[in-house]
């Protein structure tokens, strides 16, 4: 079945050939690219479906549209308007696109604290020969115990991961319904706090959600073992970094990885910057080769469900926003 893509603005030269490798993979589809907004109002009144980011009134002028392809995994708070909620279109997302690279960062930050790299590493750069006693700052993995609060695709690859080092690993997620081999127990997310005492290492790959937002607090990490480590490569949204913070002064738990923040960038004179026992990366943990074709495979899949008129990959619970 023929329809109408329209590629809105801003368009970055990888955008710009992917529409031109849609109109060629996909000829049953009529790509448009609007050079700016007014091009993009007129366009998208004949849409039966867009790439970018939904503002309220494109939405209203785009009563044709069927399906809305958003440009991230997990786009920024406020993409889910209730204009985009109400609307009859189905979203589409970029989700499973990161798995391989996320779940790398993640264990690379296991590793670090399991061998004690946080103590190290600040001390090569002040040319300082300091070993530990023996026996002393590293963590048996074989008998760790790791807590995947989402176990989406990227927090089943971690799982993998971990269960390759021997870890244990048990996880919640809303979703869910079959437990990977890889994974000993799966539950639901009522059960976290009864989970979190249990824990080794604690791994959030949550997205960011109404549900989601302040989970972690200084009540949860509070539950944790003080000899757990905190890690979050999901959303900063889903975790309180002042509360984080405070618990970790206060020697509530080990220590703690970030790759995301509740603000981006961390500010400069934020406490969590000169802690010894804390990992910070700035959002990078998606970072490597072979993204832009993923998401161009994301796009192409679903132009051409709409040609077949098969089911979209990656559909979004808009309510939810995920």
């Amino acid at each position: 079945m023929p329809f109408t893509f329209v590629m809105l603005p801003p368009h970055t030269e990888v955008a710009r050939d992917w529409a031109t490798r849609l109109a060629k993979d996909v000829p049953e589809a009529k790509i448009v690219v609007p050079e700016d907004d007014n091009e993009a109002m007129v366009a998208i009144s004949d849409a039966d479906a867009a790439y970018g980011t939904p503002t309220p009134a494109l939405l209203a002028e785009g009563k044709k549209l069927r399906w809305w392809q958003a440009p991230m995994a997990a786009p920024p708070a406020g993409f889910y308007s209730k204009e985009l909620i109400a609307h009859p279109a189905q979203v589409t997302n970029m989700r499973e696109i990161y798995n391989d690279h996320i779940g790398a960062h993640v264990m690379a930050f296991v590793l670090a604290f399991a061998r004690d790299f946080h103590t190290y590493l600040p001390l090569q750069l002040k040319r300082e020969w300091k070993p530990k006693p023996l026996d002393t700052g590293v963590i048996d993995l074989p008998s760790s115990t790791m807590l995947i609060v989402g176990l989406g695709g990227i927090g089943a690859e971690t799982a993998r991961l971990a269960s390759a080092f021997g870890m244990t690993v048990i996880a919640t997620d809303a979703r869910r319904a079959q437990k990977p081999p890889t994974v000993a127990e799966m539950h639901k997310p009522d059960k976290l706090d009864d989970l979190l005492p249990r824990a080794d290492f604690v791994v959030l790959t949550i997205p960011h959600t109404p549900e989601t937002e302040g989970l972690f607090n200084r009540t949860k990490f509070q539950r944790m073992k003080k000899t757990a480590f905190f890690i979050n490569i999901g959303r900063g949204m889903t975790t309180k970094l002042d509360d984080l913070s405070a618990s970790v002064q206060a020697g509530e738990i080990a220590g703690a990885a970030l790759d995301v923040y509740e603000q981006e960038p961390l500010p400069k004179d934020h406490a969590l910057w000169t802690m010894p026992n804390v990992l910070l990366t700035p959002h990078t943990a998606g970072f490597g080769p072979h993204l832009n074709e993923r998401r161009y495979q994301i796009i192409l899949d679903n132009c051409r469900a709409m040609v077949r008129g098969k089911p979209l990959r990656n559909v979004v619970d808009k309510a939810n926003w995920f």
